[in-house]
């Protein structure tokens, strides 16, 4: 198959495909973390601001009634009536508010990072297709996802039954309490609910973020194969850049049988190396300019012969100047002593040719 079935995809996603698809919004996300993460903002709300807000509310309903006696039905005292109760509804739930978006963007952030994409708002008309529909009703992610909202509703029960159950016996004497003490009662108990909810399903959370993390990891899964045509768009086909390495070496190999006719001594092995030295007055040191093994040190020799350049035969000297020196490099210091007895033999051999 083209793509690869999902038992071929062995091999881990690489940075690449992580990072196109965190690009199209395709990132491991828990929808318990930010749900958690609400829930125990709004609990936390009411446990510290629950006393304020319901007496806010309550002074904003007992001026209503206050009013209501005394108030002529004008459009505008209703204006101001209703916009009165608007102001104080909204005053009062602002800190509950900012705390949910507080905790729903954090939930989030806390996941993946922040991360902003329009991908996931273009229009797909794959989506539409009833087919995939059906596949992703019936798939495994799906039947998951009903476990998990399955359990999470039996533990969410558990928790309440578990709360209520140690309370039941003071439920039928509520009866002869004021309707503020069975507000309170009703407070407390839904309060100890919201709190043994909050920490189970913040385990929950917990489990459920390092599930998707790996079920994340293996959907995006990729083959031997995927991953190296990744390779090859991410470092260049190896063929091609087997060809440039080709002309590579060969503009350098050309460019160093250019500076042969300036060297001023060739050393040999004598027939499998060659190493071409240049040395000027007020250089720092004799320099390699050529070196070769084989055909390359023919090549040099040739050359050499051709623009009246001495061939001296040195083994061991040869030998260690090709595995130590590179083109360009100065000639190791241990050598200095050797290479100065073949230049002082080479300027003797041109004082004879001149006289």
């Amino acid at each position: 198959m083209a793509g690869g079935s999902s038992q071929d995809k062995t091999e881990q996603p690489t940075g690449k495909k992580l990072a196109d698809a965190r690009r199209k919004g395709n990132v491991a996300q828990s929808r318990e973390i930010p749900s958690v993460l609400i829930l125990s903002g709004g609990v936390a709300v009411l446990f510290f601001a629950g006393s304020w807000m319901l007496g806010r509310l309550t002074d904003t309903m007992r001026a209503m009634y206050q009013r209501a006696g005394t108030m002529t039905m004008a459009t505008e005292t209703v204006h101001t009536l209703l916009w009165d109760v608007f102001l104080n509804c909204i005053i009062v739930l602002i800190p509950l508010m900012l705390v949910v978006m507080t905790g729903g963007v954090l939930g989030n952030v806390a996941q993946f990072g922040f991360l902003i994409t329009g991908e996931k708002l273009s229009p797909n008309l794959a989506k539409l297709n009833p087919i995939s529909g059906l596949k992703k009703l019936v798939s495994l992610k799906s039947l998951v996802e009903l476990i998990k909202s399955i359990i999470k509703l039996t533990i969410i029960s558990g928790v309440a039954f578990i709360v209520l159950n140690r309370y039941l016996d003071q439920i039928p004497g509520l009866m002869q309490l004021s309707v503020g003490n069975i507000l309170k009662f009703v407070g407390q108990v839904s309060f100890q609910m919201c709190l043994y909810t909050c920490m189970v399903l913040f385990l929950m959370a917990v489990l459920d973020f390092a599930y998707t993390k790996w079920q994340h990891q293996q959907d995006l899964k990729m083959t031997k194969q995927e991953v190296k045509d990744e390779n090859k768009q991410s470092e260049g086909d190896p063929a091609v850049k087997a060809r440039i390495r080709s002309v590579q070496r060969e503009m350098a190999r050309k460019r160093m049988m250019e500076a042969v006719p300036e060297a001023t001594v060739v050393i040999t092995n004598p027939t499998h190396l060659a190493i071409a030295i240049k040395y000027e007055e007020g250089m720092q040191a004799p320099t390699v300019v050529a070196k070769g093994a084989g055909f390359l040190a023919q090549k040099i020799k040739s050359i050499a012969i051709e623009n009246d350049i001495p061939l001296v035969e040195n083994k061991p000297l040869a030998r260690a100047m090709f595995k130590t020196t590179e083109i360009g490099d100065f000639i190791p210091a241990d050598l200095y002593r050797a290479v100065a007895e073949i230049l002082a033999y080479v300027y003797r051999l041109k004082g004879l040719v001149n006289t």
